[in-house]
């Protein structure tokens, strides 16, 4: 499944005020917390989720961690 972040813009739709970034699957466009995103709002790829995580959807967040693969490499254990 591929994920994307699409942003939730201000109330005048204005597509260059990002209020918040959610999470669609595909190109979707409603988030993965249920809210109805504009087919006009910015998209950027999902592995920028970490770059400004004030400005993110938590509901949106959970449920992609939920969604996306573990992958053990990205999580190597050094011993002490």
């Amino acid at each position: 499944m591929m994920h994307q972040m699409r942003a939730e813009t201000d109330p005048t739709g204005a597509t260059d005020s990002v209020v918040s970034w959610h999470i669609v699957r595909n190109a979707d466009l409603t988030a993965l917390c249920g809210r109805e995103l504009e087919a006009a709002a910015p998209l950027q790829d999902a592995t920028r989720w970490t770059v400004d995580p004030d400005h993110n959807c938590h509901t949106c967040g959970a449920l992609f961690l939920r969604e996306t693969p573990y992958l053990p490499d990205e999580h190597d254990e050094q011993a002490g």
